[in-house]
């Protein structure tokens, strides 16, 4: 049993024809929530795009879309609330499975290939997936204190060679 995604947004592949499919996507409040806690952030505030499905040749479709997020992390030092931004753009290719390797080369190497399972595209989780993606690995507030000494403070790795053989330090 598959869990549906917190910011499901399907868009059948009928509806892709020869003219860009765009729409724009916002999450609400219980979206926001679920999306807060299966990321570990302490509040998702906002999280709206700019999404626009391109029918390509045969079954492969290309996802464009621009994103911007408000959120709150824990700072991994003080597990002080950290306020954050985010604004990305990104592309997927989205085609059958068998068409993985084919259509790398068809397309920028810099767009990652989704294989197709369904008849439609999540293009609200792909968003979803994105800003994870995106989100500080470690966030840290402006005051927080980690307690590293420098680097002239710490010994060399010689310093207790050089004890051992009298040169001091």
């Amino acid at each position: 049993m598959s869990v549906a995604p917190e910011f499901s947004r399907p868009v059948l592949l009928v509806r892709i024809a020869a003219a860009p499919f765009r729409q724009e996507i916002v999450a609400d409040a219980g979206e926001r929530a679920a999306l807060a806690r299966r990321f570990g952030l302490i509040a998702l505030d906002r999280l709206s795009a700019t999404v626009e499905l391109i029918r390509k040749s045969g079954d492969l479709y290309l996802l464009h879309a621009r994103f911007e997020a408000a959120f709150v992390q824990e700072c991994v030092v003080t597990l002080e609330p950290v306020p954050g931004t985010s604004a990305e753009e990104f592309s997927l290719l989205y085609g059958p499975p068998e068409v993985e390797e084919s259509a790398a080369g068809a397309v920028e190497d810099a767009i990652a290939f989704e294989p197709l399972t369904r008849d439609a595209i999540d293009i609200g989780e792909a968003v979803a997936q994105e800003f994870s993606l995106a989100l500080p690995p470690f966030p840290r507030s402006p005051d927080a204190e980690t307690g590293a000494t420098t680097s002239s403070d710490v010994p060399g790795p010689f310093a207790a060679l050089s004890r051992l053989l009298g040169r001091g330090e």
